[in-house]
This record gives structure tokens, sequence and C-alpha cells, in this order.
């Protein structure tokens, strides 16, 4: 005879249950109840919603303008030098806060005023509908419909000014990227073919401008160095243009753990090397230097160059060595350069070799 349950419990902890469904025991407890917030029931909390939106948007305005500001009105190659005499790395210092601050406010605001729009002053009544496939005239009616309405809500239409503000930053925000785009890389190369370095330029010190003897150059030392006359260039000349492509690097190293190449054997003094300071890869400069293994290293994406091999590269996305300065001493011991590059520096990208070969022709 079969045993008919109660619901108590049986011994396994478990309590039996008779032919209802999950559907019946669980019943679907549908949405919470509306609460209505602040700005649906007060309206001087909703202008006070708008304004705040309002200011919003307009600090992404100023961010914009304040990043045209400085990457127009801030120059470190121009007139502002001889105006208030300042030196080259505080206006880059300034212009590079302008810019960043620019677009920290013109992305910060724009986001955030959307954001709080969205939470104080549009509906946030919540709805359910069952997934379809939009295709009869009466259903794209219908997405039309709520198109229409969300359009309506958002409070467009009763509300201008927060309208012409949204439009205002909208507009404004992406500029500064497109402004970016033209200082990616020069679009010419040929201005990557010379640099200041020539036959019998002093290699000085950067910054002091002081020239370096080669007993100056120990093992295992470092120098950054610029050509000497780079301090006759003026400011507004573009002395941080030539800067940029002349800096290298120069270190000495034990001459037998060095592989020299027949054509380079007389770049160098007694193991002292000057290599150009810019990445290949998109320009970046390369700074450190591991004296135990003899490698450069570009901070920027990590591209090592071996120095026993004529900075070749040995890690990194980088696609050809550092180029090579080559360099000598003169009558009073001063280490200088014996010619310019023989290779443009930088990222020459795909045209590099059409301007080693224009470059070799006209060194010969």
């Amino acid at each position: 005879m079969g045993s008919h349950s109660d619901g108590t419990p049986h011994e396994s902890g478990t309590v039996a249950t008779t032919g209802t469904t999950a559907m019946e025991r669980f019943p679907d407890p549908g949405l919470p109840p509306h609460r209505p917030r602040l700005t649906d029931v007060d309206d001087r909390a909703a202008k006070r919603a708008e304004r705040q939106v309002v200011l919003l948007f307009l600090i992404s305005i100023i961010g914009s303008v304040l990043f045209f500001v400085g990457y127009f009105g801030v120059r470190v190659d121009g007139p502002i030098y001889d105006v208030t005499n300042t030196a080259p790395t505080q206006a880059l210092q300034l212009q590079n806060l302008l810019l960043g601050l620019g677009i920290a406010l013109g992305m910060f605001g724009i986001g955030l005023g959307v954001v709080h729009w969205a939470r104080t002053l549009m509906p946030d009544h919540e709805l359910v509908e069952s997934r379809h496939a939009v295709r009869t005239e009466e259903q794209r009616a219908d997405a039309q419909s709520i198109l229409t309405t969300i359009y309506d809500e958002s409070g467009i239409k009763r509300r201008p000014l927060l309208r012409n503000t949204l439009i205002g930053a909208a507009v404004l925000a992406p500029l500064p990227f497109v402004g970016l785009l033209k200082d990616l890389g020069p679009t010419n190369l040929d201005v990557l073919k010379e640099t200041l370095w020539d036959e019998g330029i002093r290699l000085v010190r950067d910054p002091s401008g002081t020239p370096i003897k080669a007993s100056d150059v120990t093992l295992g030392s470092t120098f950054h160095v610029v050509p000497e006359n780079l301090s006759s260039i003026g400011h507004n000349e573009g002395y941080l243009d030539e800067k940029a492509k002349a800096v290298v690097l120069l270190m000495r190293l034990d001459p037998e753990i060095v592989n020299v190449s027949p054509e380079r054997a007389d770049w160098n003094v007694d193991g002292i090397f000057a290599y150009s300071k810019v990445c290949t890869h998109v320009g970046c400069p390369v700074a450190l230097y591991e004296q135990q293994t003899h490698h450069l290293l570009c901070p920027c994406h990590q591209s090592t160059f071996d120095l026993t091999n004529e900075c070749e590269v040995i890690f990194g996305p980088a696609a050809r060595p550092l180029p090579q300065l080559p360099i000598t001493v003169d009558d009073e011991g001063y280490l200088v350069a014996r010619s310019d590059f023989q290779e443009p520096v930088g990222p020459t990208y795909s045209q590099r070799g059409t301007h080693v070969e224009e470059m070799q022709g006209e060194a010969n």
C-alpha cells in the first residue's frame, strides 16, 4: 500500500511537495512600486538639476576652448620667448598642462552632464516588453513612436538651454583629438634627413653645454649630448625641433666586447660610441642604459637595442637599429662629430630605404 505525504520533513532533510508547479509556489512578484524622485515632484529641484547639467556642459565647452588656447596660443617656438623670456621647457610644461586639463575637462563635463541629465530629469519608470522582430509597417510605426516618446521625455523641447549647451559641448569635445592628429609625426620625412651635426661640431653635455673630452668618458658612464651649435639657434627658429632630432647618447664600452663592421671602424674613439636618442619605433627618447648587459631601452614600448652589435633591435616593436653618429677627437682632445648621421633619425617608416639611399649617394 502506498504512503501518503503530509508535508513533514523526511530523513533526507527535504520537504515533500504535492503536484504544484514552481510558478504556483513562487508567483512573479512584479516590479516594485515606482518611487518618484525629488525632481519629479518639485519644480525647483528640477530647475536646479537643469542648471547643474548646463553647468557641466559649459565646463566641457570651457575645457575644449582651454585646449585650443594651449595648442595654438602657447607656442614653444614662437614670439612668446621674445616677450616673456620664458625658457623652452617652461613653455612646454605650460602647454602640456593646458592640453591635458582641457581634454580632461572637455570629456568630464560632457560625460557627467549626460549621466546627471539621465538620472535626474529623464523619466526613470521601468518598462517590460516582449522581444520581437520589427518587420511589419505597424511594428515599424510602433518603433518610431517609441523613439518619438524618448525624444519628448528627454526634455529637449522644453529645455532649449540644456539642448544648446549639449550641442556645443558635443561639437567641441572631439575637436582637440582632431587637432592632435597633425602632431603624430612629420608629413614630410625630409626634415629627418639632416640634423645640426656636421664635421667638427663638438659634443656638449645637455643641458649645461659643457664640451666633453675623451678622457671624461669612463667605462660604464653615459652622457646625454647635443651639438654645440644648438645654442646659437633662437627659440623662435625651431630650437626644440632641432634639439629633438640631434639628441645623442654617449657611452664607453670595452672595445673587445663590441662588434664593429668594417665601414664603421673609425666611427668610435677607443670604445666611445654615440647613438641617436630617438627611438626608431615612434620617436620616444631612449634614456635607459643597462651597464651589465650593455642594452639601451625605450621606456615607451620596451624596444631594446644591443650596444655591442651596433644597437641592433633585440626586443620590442622597433624595426631598425638606432642611427650611429660618427665621432672623433679634435686637437684639444674634445669629442667632435665626423659628419651628420648617415641615415634619418627617428621613425622614418616605410620610406627609410629611399632616404638612406639618397643620403648615402649625397655622402659619396
